[in-house]
């Protein structure tokens, strides 16, 4: 056998004992999601739900972002809907809702600081919690180290991140951002901003 007939039979040989190819795997169902439609009753009411959710205390975040563009001011917005996701990689998450004006401004910039207010800042809260007005008048800040994002003075913590990924989630987007820098206070006396029932309250000591 020639040179030519030993390659052709090596071949034969090698696809005879190849293992048989992966099938390829189904994806699983996407879920029906849909909303509740005009003329069919909501499983619960909305004054209920707000009732009861906000017996969950939350602490007051206030969410900034660069100008996108050189003629652009910064953007800020103020979020109690906040949490750690991942430790690896570092992951954080907050929610904003679908109509907000200053979460697109927050996209193009493609980063945010998440500024965690400390007790005495409930004016800064009401002041990001206006829509429509400059909310950066008045307020002290500078630029967090990886974005840039403005960084609160004042806030007891602060979390510098990039754009992750950005998922539905009925009327509201899930932002989740990777963490390229953080920080605290260290001259933090009264503890964070908490949100309960409707109102700000503050950590107490027994």
């Amino acid at each position: 056998m020639g040179q030519a007939g030993m390659a052709e039979a090596a071949v034969r040989y090698l696809r005879s004992t190849r293992p048989p190819a992966p099938r390829p795997v189904e994806a699983l169902p996407r879920p029906e999601l849909r909303c509740v439609g005009e003329d069919e009753r909501a499983p619960v009411d909305r004054q209920e739900f707000r009732r009861v959710l906000g017996r969950f205390a939350t602490g007051v975040t206030v969410v900034t972002a660069p100008p996108a563009t050189p003629d652009a001011a910064p953007a800020g917005f103020a979020c109690q809907s906040f949490s750690s996701l991942s430790l690896d990689p570092p992951l954080v998450a907050f929610m904003v809702g679908r109509t907000s004006a200053t979460w697109p401004r927050i996209a193009r910039a493609g980063v945010f600081c998440v500024n965690v207010l400390g007790a005495g800042q409930g004016e800064v809260c009401r002041s990001f919690a206006v829509s429509g007005a400059d909310k950066f008048t008045g307020v002290a800040y500078d630029a967090a180290p990886v974005s840039g994002s403005p960084r609160l003075s004042g806030a007891v913590a602060w979390i510098d991140c990039a754009v992750h990924a950005v998922h539905t989630g009925g009327d509201h987007l899930i932002v989740v951002g990777r963490v390229n820098a953080l920080g605290t206070d260290a001259d933090d006396p009264d503890g964070p901003l908490l949100f309960h029932r409707g109102r700000f309250a503050r950590l107490t000591e027994d």
